[in-house]
């Protein structure tokens, strides 16, 4: 099976939006849409097996092309069959580029991006007690690996390299993230250097899909950065959305960069009245329920982020009421599943009160389960709202949703 999207319906959300179903097919199998993809970073949802994401609805997982990269090798993927066979996971695979993590290794800001525009203004920003890992010119990053301190260079062509070999079904263009700090001088040339990295990026994967062609083929997004800019994120999107190169255009499209949670379907409706709108568009390490729903309404097809996984290994645990930690004193006696609504294997097994005693404890099986319900809660919340737009009642579901849903949280990702 080769890939191809296909919109099966498509729903007005009011204000010119247009929310929408559909279908990516590619090689590994068939992804219902929107769907919410949970991030594997090396090649693993940690804490949760592989059967266990495909048991609690995950229809695709999203691993990272820098962390594999280092360790253990794009070679060893490549060896193995590619990464689906590598961790056994049967169904469609997605991998980033490692743009964000030449953002991430830049500033040093513990993964976490600014989602609010109002924030100062400068680009040589870094982290406390942070050592800058990755220095980005037009050519490409150069960055120190924080495993062992090795020097490594990423270009395009390299990012397309191991892409290929890691052997996602869709991969991402090299892209350079930035972050709400950034100026605007800064936010421009990281526009023009996605840019031009995007026709290099093209033009390698032909080379590649070419070269390995007994491999299934990878469809390639490019990635609309622009901050928080309508004149840049038009650009990048009409640029990005015309482009061609070595006679390939891209696939889809990933939006990339810090987004402002306050204006983030205004910027998605800028990026959409300008891109394709027969290909899939996907929304890069953005998962909070009440995110999901913007970009849902708004026409996304698919999202991923870590939120789910990496706040569940803190005890915090989505419930249709708003999350919480279970770790705190008052859910010792609560012998209730952490949400009553759920049909998770945590939810039809364990108690709060069971989950508060392995967080207390420090044991392992606390991230486990944790984990579980996490990525069930958010990967059937974006179902449901799949359901809804068939169903043709969105705007009641939203409402009902969001009447009894408190958040308190930023929004972390990555």
């Amino acid at each position: 099976m080769s890939f191809s999207f296909q919109i099966t319906k498509e729903v007005s959300a009011g204000n010119g939006a247009k929310a929408r179903t559909g279908l990516i097919s590619t090689p590994h199998g068939v992804i219902e849409t929107p769907a919410f993809i949970p991030v594997g970073t090396k090649a693993t949802v940690k804490s949760v097996l592989p059967e266990s994401m495909k048991e609690l609805g995950a229809q695709a997982l999203l691993a990272n092309a820098y962390h594999l990269y280092l360790q253990p090798g794009p070679d060893v993927l490549d060896e193995a069959g590619g990464l689906s066979k590598f961790m056994n996971w049967p169904g469609p695979t997605f991998t980033d580029s490692g743009g964000f993590q030449v953002l991430s290794l830049g500033v040093g800001f513990k993964k976490i991006l600014a989602m609010d525009s109002t924030v100062f203004r400068r680009d040589d920003v870094i982290a406390n007690n942070k050592e800058r890992l990755a220095h980005v010119d037009d050519d490409g990053v150069t960055f120190k690996s924080h495993l062992d301190g090795s020097m490594h260079r990423f270009t395009p062509e390299v990012s397309m390299q191991v892409q290929h070999q890691i052997g996602a079904d869709i991969i991402f263009a090299f892209d350079e993230c930035t972050t709400l700090h950034n100026t605007r001088g800064y936010q421009e040339g990281a526009v023009e250097r996605t840019s031009a990295w995007a026709i290099r990026c093209l033009d390698e994967h032909k080379r590649l899909t070419d070269e390995r062609s007994s491999h299934p083929y990878q469809a390639l997004f490019g990635v609309i950065q622009g901050a928080q800019y309508e004149d840049l994120r038009r650009a990048a999107s009409k640029d990005l959305g015309s482009m061609s190169s070595s006679g390939l255009s891209f696939d889809g499209f990933g939006i990339g960069g810090a987004l402002d949670k306050n204006a983030l379907g205004t910027i998605i409706t800028w990026i959409n009245e300008e891109l394709p709108r027969e290909k899939p568009k996907h929304l890069l390490g953005i998962g909070a329920p009440e995110d999901l729903f913007v970009g849902v309404e708004n026409g996304i097809d698919t999202f991923d982020c870590v939120l789910a996984s990496r706040i569940a290994r803190t005890s915090a645990v989505y419930t249709m009421q708003g999350r919480f930690n279970v770790s705190n004193a008052p859910f010792r006696r609560q012998f209730v599943p952490i949400d009553d609504t759920c049909d998770c294997y945590t939810c039809t097994h364990y108690t709060r009160a069971y989950m508060h005693h392995l967080f207390r404890g420090k044991e392992i099986l606390a991230a486990t389960l944790a984990t579980i319900h996490n990525e069930r809660f958010i990967v059937r919340l974006v179902d449901q709202m799949r359901q809804a737009l068939k169903d043709g009642n969105f705007a009641q579901m939203k409402a009902e949703f969001m009447g009894q849903y408190t958040f308190k949280q930023p929004q972390a990702i990555g």
